[in-house]
Order: C-alpha cells, then structure tokens, then sequence
C-alpha cells in the first residue's frame, strides 16, 4: 500500500516524505539500503545508506557504498541484521523500475521491498516499510540499463530519499 507518492524534484518532495515517514520511523527502527554499486540503476540504495551514515544518522543504517547488500550477500546480509535486531521495525530501500511516465517517483510504501523483482530475481524481501525510487523502464529484457541512467540522476533521488529521512528525525526531536 503506497503511504505517498511524490516526484524527486517536486517543491515539496521533502516535506510530504518526512512527515510520513515521521509517523513510521521509532527507536526501533533499522534501514536496509539494498543496491549495488557495480550498475548506476541499482546505486540508489548504497548511496541513501551512505549518506545517512556520514549525517550520522541515529538509527542503525546496512548497505552503503563501502559495504553493500545486495544479490550475491542478502541472504546473509538478511539474517543478521533480523538475529541482531530480533523486534525491529524495518525500513527498506531500493531502485524501481515501471513504467516511462512513473521514473523519478519515489514510493513509500507499507510492506516489504521485492529486491530483483524488476530484473526477474527471486530473492528474500526485506522490510516493514519500503521507499522505492524509479529510476528506469521496465523493458521486454527487464533489465537495468546502465547506458540510459546518468549516475547525477540516481544521485538526486538518493538525496532526497535521505534528506527526507533526516528530516523526519528532526521533526521528532525538533533538532
């Protein structure tokens, strides 16, 4: 169920996802940043989770460029951030794809994030609440290609995605 929905460089993009994710983010909460950096589409994760650790974010923060969750680790990645973090209240996020007219929404969504669903992989799905950013189309090959995603594109939405959870941090302790 999506909680919102906004494009990336709307006037109010930070606003209408920091007051919803205000709603969502306790003492409990734990962000998995799901990507790799070895294809521009699928950095947004890494890049969210690095900046969040260089804004030392409060909360526990996996999958950063340094130290990334992706498909050759999740399964092991998964199970032990869930063993450390036994009543966890996870946030996910990760790269879309959909459809021509949707790239540059970010989703916040309640419920899990599908890693690999866009590239047919079936992998393990991870979180209480997701954010998704779209980054590209879903083609015939359902593959992201990295020749038609400009990494100063990903690093946009990645911004956002993280200013608007620090942003929600603020407005809870009034920082």
């Amino acid at each position: 169920m999506n909680l919102a929905k906004v494009h990336y460089n709307s006037e109010s993009v930070i606003q209408i996802l920091s007051t919803t994710l205000n709603e969502i983010i306790n003492d409990e909460t734990v962000v998995i940043c799901i990507g790799t950096d070895k294809v521009i589409g699928d950095t947004l994760g890494p890049i969210v989770g690095t900046i969040l650790e260089k804004n030392n974010f409060m909360y526990p923060v996996y999958g950063t460029l340094d130290k990334p969750i992706h498909a050759l680790n999740i399964y092991e990645a998964i199970e032990h951030i869930k063993e450390k973090h036994k009543n966890a209240n996870f946030l996910a996020i990760d790269a879309c794809l959909g459809s021509r007219d949707s790239i540059g929404n970010i989703q916040l969504r309640k419920g899990p994030i599908l890693p690999g669903k866009g590239v047919g992989k079936t992998l393990p799905q991870i979180g209480d609440f997701s954010i998704v950013g779209i980054v590209d189309k879903i083609e015939d090959n359902r593959c992201l290609s990295s020749s038609n995603i400009r990494l100063s594109f990903i690093y946009s939405i990645a911004e956002t995605i993280a200013s608007s959870i620090l942003a929600s941090v603020k407005l809870e302790y009034n920082i």
